[in-house]
C-alpha cells in the first residue's frame, strides 16, 4: 500500500512539473544583472532581452542589482523562488572567484544555482602603451624581469578577469608585475592609454579599437587559439607559456530547485536566439563569440573554473575586505 502511495505521489509530482513547463512562461520574467547599468554585462542582458520577450511573449524585465563584486544581485537570485521567473546573468567573478576572494558571500555558487546556458567567452589581450618598446612575449618577459619597477598592470579591480589574467601570467613565468586596481575597466583603460600605467590584460572588445589605431600595442591574446579580429597576434600559449588559457565568461542560471523542464525551456529558447545570424552579428560586436550549449556543459565549466581561478586567487594572495 505504501509503495502504491509513493508511486502515486511521484507520478503526481512529475505531472505537476511537466504541467508547469507547459504553461511556462505565463507572467513577466525578472532578469537580474548583478552590476550597474552601462557595463558589458548589462549590455549582454539588454541584447538578449528583446528576442527573449518576442519568443516567450511575456515581458522580460532587467533588474540591475550591483554591488560587492556582483555578490548582492547573485545572492538575491539564490534566494528567489525557483520557478523560472527570476534568472541571473551570471559572471565568472561571483560564480567562480568570489568564494575565494571574499571572506564570506551570501550564496554557494556550487549549490544554489541551476545552470541554464553559457553565453560568452571573452578573450583578453596583453597590451602595452606604445612607449614600451617590446614587440613580443619573450621581450616583454625579459623587460619585466630585468626592470621590474618599469612595468605595472592596470585592472578593473581586485579579482576581476583583468587582474587574474595578470596574476596567472606572473605565476606562469615568474615575473612580479605590480597590480594597479581601478574602480572599473574604463578608468583603468584610460590610464593605460595615457601612459600612466604601461600594461593591461584587457577584454579584447574594449581595447580592439585602440589597438587598430595604434594607441595600444598587442603582445598576445590569452585564449588557447588566436582570435579572428586580431589574426596576426599570437596566443600566450604559442609564445612559450604552454597551457596558458584564460577567458572571461558569462552565462545564465536560475535558482537551484528550478524544475528541469523549465530550465530546458529556457535553454532551448536561448540556443534558438543565438542561432539567428542577425543576433550573432550583434553579439560578436560585444567582443565575444557565440557560445550556447547545454546546461550540463555550463555546469562543468563553472566547477572547473572555480577550482582554477580559486587557485590563482590563493597563489596571488588576493583578498577583498
Amino acid at each position: 500500500m505504501l509503495k502504491k502511495v509513493l508511486l502515486a505521489t511521484l507520478f503526481m509530482t512529475q505531472a505537476l512539473v511537466a504541467g508547469a513547463a507547459d504553461v511556462y512562461p505565463s507572467k513577466p520574467i525578472r532578469f537580474v544583472v548583478p552590476y550597474p547599468p552601462g557595463g558589458p554585462t548589462d549590455a549582454m542582458a539588454r541584447l538578449i532581452q528583446g528576442p527573449l520577450q518576442a519568443k516567450f511573449k511575456v515581458p522580460v524585465i532587467i533588474d540591475n542589482r550591483g554591488g560587492a563584486g556582483g555578490n548582492i544581485g547573485t545572492g538575491m537570485v539564490a534566494k528567489s523562488t525557483a520557478d523560472g521567473y527570476t534568472i541571473l546573468l551570471a559572471a565568472s567573478g561571483p560564480m567562480a572567484v568570489n568564494k575565494t576572494l571574499y571572506k564570506s558571500i551570501p550564496f554557494d555558487p556550487d549549490k544554489d544555482f541551476a545552470p541554464v546556458i553559457q553565453i560568452s567567452a571573452f578573450p583578453l589581450v596583453l597590451e602595452v602603451h606604445p612607449s614600451v618598446t617590446v614587440k613580443n612575449v619573450k621581450q616583454f618577459i625579459a623587460m619585466a624581469k630585468e626592470q621590474p619597477d618599469m612595468l605595472s598592470f592596470a585592472s578593473a579591480g581586485n579579482g576581476t578577469p583583468q587582474h587574474l589574467a595578470g596574476e596567472l601570467f606572473n605565476t606562469a613565468v615568474g615575473t612580479k608585475l605590480q597590480h594597479v586596481p581601478y574602480k572599473g575597466a574604463g578608468p583603468a583603460l584610460n590610464d593605460v592609454l595615457g601612459g600612466h600605467v604601461k600594461v593591461m590584460f584587457d577584454i579584447l572588445g574594449s581595447s580592439v579599437q585602440y589597438i587598430k589605431t595604434g594607441k595600444l600595442h598587442p603582445i598576445a591574446v590569452t585564449t588557447a587559439t588566436r582570435v579572428p579580429s586580431l589574426p596576426d597576434v599570437p596566443t600566450l600559449a604559442e609564445s612559450g607559456l604552454s597551457g596558458y588559457n584564460f577567458t572571461g565568461w558569462h552565462g545564465i542560471v536560475a535558482p537551484a530547485a528550478t524544475p528541469k523542464p523549465v530550465v530546458m525551456r529556457l535553454n532551448q529558447a536561448l540556443n534558438e536566439i543565438f542561432a539567428d545570424p542577425a543576433f550573432r552579428k550583434k553579439w560578436e560586436e560585444l567582443g565575444t563569440p557565440v557560445v550556447g550549449g547545454t546546461p550540463e556543459a555550463f555546469g562543468t565549466l563553472m566547477r572547473t573554473e572555480s577550482v582554477k581561478l580559486g587557485k590563482v586567487v590563493k597563489d596571488a594572495g588576493v583578498t577583498v575586505d
